[in-house]
């Protein structure tokens, strides 16, 4: 299609074409716009390609280092007196080579957690009251059994006093039911030696009964008062038996009450509230005047002799991980601390169901005592894998006899790759581990630019490792 199809002013010309003036005007206008618009073409052309060869003196390098991999490998490195011209089929190979070193899959575990002492409580107020004094603040040191901090007492107070009072009373009711019961055990003498008298008695005046010396009568009326004396023996032993259960009831409730007391004396013992450790005050949670009760929390303590860092570890290198395990802690806040020696304490039996992570405690010596609590610490896992040859998975080659790698044997124009059989081990994403075949320091080859056989002539590629055209020592 012209420029004239697509101008406006054609259907303009058309619709008056028997007007002379008027298509020329229309004709001078047309070919205004169809010279502006070339004008302006031209001009974008110009500009293309002042910016492309500004391009071109940085890209160049870019084209000749990359090469190889815009370009087979066998064009990527041509043999002197060939530049230029493709290489036969059954030339030289050109391969990528690298050295064999030993390393090992597994990798240091790094994680990261907080500080924290190995002993830390909160002191808590276990009567209620008004805090009457505060001895410590927060970063003060305690020693344990240390009085730092004191409640309002006088309730306790009260209860003490009141507990005494009521032991002194059961005390006294003890002691006046022993006296009773000494009453007692003298009735029950005094009934017993009546009734061996009238025993007595009954006896003698009926055998003179028999005799006819006095009158049945009077016989029957001293076996009668032996009869009432016997009685009065037996209802004394009930009386005394009475006392003594009287006096033993009093006893217990004299320990009863002694329990009370101890008790309420232990109460009160509660308003000075002691320190259950050695270390420092972490926080100050109330002040004097205030009222707490029962359970409240007055201070937070903390020994930072021996910190502990909890970290969240993956399930999938929790096998890598036992109690004892050396650690080293870098701490962000002591940079000057270096890595601080520490050994895992405690790996927790349950994972996270949702993030499938497992607590790990860790536990570090705070031997310059500045280390405090909540601290950032990067912890490092050393897993102790044995060290082995490990390569890309690039140079392994699979076939029927086995898994093979091509080792470079000779130099310059007698290089040739030999295949050799290997053992494998553990595999990551693109590395692999050499049991047995492959020996540090050993040339291998990496990638090719067509299939190998063993011992064909190879050509080093110029993105092969420095001093890769040598022979190991």
């Amino acid at each position: 299609m012209t420029a004239l199809a697509v101008s406006p002013w054609f259907y303009i010309i058309k619709k008056y074409k028997d007007t002379s003036g008027l298509i020329a005007s229309a004709w001078a206008i047309h070919r205004l716009f169809i010279g502006y618009t070339v004008m302006q073409f031209r001009r974008h052309c110009r500009q293309r390609a002042i910016r492309m060869g500004l391009l071109l003196p940085l890209i160049a390098p870019l084209i000749a280092v990359s090469g190889c991999r815009f370009l087979p490998p066998s064009a990527a490195q041509p043999a002197s007196g060939q530049r230029g011209r493709p290489e036969q089929a059954d030339g030289p190979v050109a391969v990528k080579t690298a050295r064999a070193e030993s390393g090992s899959l597994a990798g240091a575990l790094t994680y990261t957690g907080t500080t924290r002492p190995a002993q830390q409580v909160a002191l808590r107020a276990q009567v209620s009251g008004e805090v009457i004094e505060l001895r410590v603040d927060a970063g003060d040191a305690i020693a344990r059994g240390e009085v730092i901090a004191q409640l309002d007492g006088d309730l306790q107070t009260t209860h003490v006093n009141q507990a005494k009072a009521e032991l002194s009373a059961r005390r006294a009711e003890t002691a006046q039911a022993a006296v009773s019961i000494s009453d007692a055990q003298a009735a029950v003498v005094q009934a017993q030696a009546t009734f061996d008298q009238a025993r007595l008695d009954a006896a003698r005046l009926r055998q003179l009964a028999s005799q006819g010396a006095i009158s049945q009568q009077a016989a029957e009326a001293a076996e009668l008062a032996a009869t009432n004396a016997q009685q009065a023996v037996l209802s004394a032993q009930a009386q005394r038996d009475a006392q003594r259960q009287a006096v033993a009831s009093a006893a217990d409730r004299i320990e009863a009450q002694q329990a009370v007391l101890a008790q309420t004396q232990k109460q009160l013992s509660y308003a000075d509230l002691r320190s259950p450790l050695t270390g420092v005050v972490l926080s100050r949670q109330v002040d004097i005047g205030d009222f707490v009760e029962s359970g409240d929390t007055v201070l937070e303590l903390g020994d930072l002799s021996l910190l502990e860092v909890t970290v969240q570890v993956s399930e999938l290198d929790i096998r890598r991980l036992s109690l004892a395990q050396p650690a080293q802690v870098q701490l962000d806040a002591f940079p000057s601390e270096g890595a601080i020696a520490g050994q895992i304490e405690r790996i927790a039996p349950v994972a996270d169901v949702t993030s499938g992570l497992v607590p790990v405690q860790i536990s570090i010596p705070n031997l310059s005592g500045k280390i405090g609590s909540g601290l950032l610490a990067r912890v490092q896992f050393s897993t102790g894998g044995q060290a082995r040859v490990v390569v890309p998975d690039s140079a392994l080659s699979m076939g029927k006899k086995g898994t093979t790698v091509y080792v470079i044997e000779g130099e310059g124009d007698q290089a040739k790759a030999v295949a050799r059989p290997v053992r494998t081990g553990d595999r990551t994403q693109d590395r692999i581990e050499i049991l047995s075949g492959l020996q540090p320091n050993e040339m291998f080859v990496v990638e090719s630019d067509r299939p190998l056989t063993s011992g064909q002539a190879v050509r080093l590629s110029i993105l092969s490792e420095p001093g890769a055209d040598q022979n190991a020592p």
